[in-house]
């Protein structure tokens, strides 16, 4: 799927390192599991895309937030992955993700699993999802007018 054009412009401000960052978990994302939909919001203190089978956040599996420094990976009900092969961060409820500053100290096999693990969870909550075949859209969802990020 190609990237919504306006992201490109959302996370132009970054630094080149982050910018390429989140390209490349973008592609990982969307090349493992071609029928999710990109979800993207251009938000006050980051940028953020969800992946999900639907156009609904509440049935995301996954999601990138790029932050000025770093980029984080998460995954939107990581306290239930069963395949936690990877140590992530969080202490709320569902959300947990690691923090990246380069595309190669991201663990690409062990995520893939975890990854496919989140899916399943969130099929698991909307079984509509198991059917869903077709190749996946990228929607900008919001844009917030304030902002306190990288600007240019």
């Amino acid at each position: 799927m190609e990237a919504n054009i306006k992201l490109m412009g959302f996370i132009q401000p970054y630094d080149k390192r982050i910018q390429e960052l989140t390209i490349q978990l973008r592609d990982y994302v969307v090349n493992l599991v071609p029928e999710a939909n990109e979800l993207i919001w251009d938000n006050y203190n980051a940028v953020a895309m969800a992946y999900s089978k639907s156009e609904k956040l509440k049935d995301a599996f996954c999601h990138i937030s790029v932050y000025a420094k770093h980029v984080n990976f998460g995954f939107n009900r990581g306290a239930e992955l069963k395949n936690n092969n990877v140590k992530l961060e969080g202490k709320g409820k569902l959300i947990r993700h690691i923090s990246l500053t380069a595309f190669e100290s991201f663990p690409k096999e062990a995520m893939e699993k975890m990854i496919w693990d989140a899916v399943e969870i969130s099929e698991k909550y909307n079984t509509d999802l198991c059917e869903k075949q077709t190749p996946g859209k990228s929607l900008v969802m919001s844009v917030s007018e304030k902002k306190i990020r990288p600007m240019k």
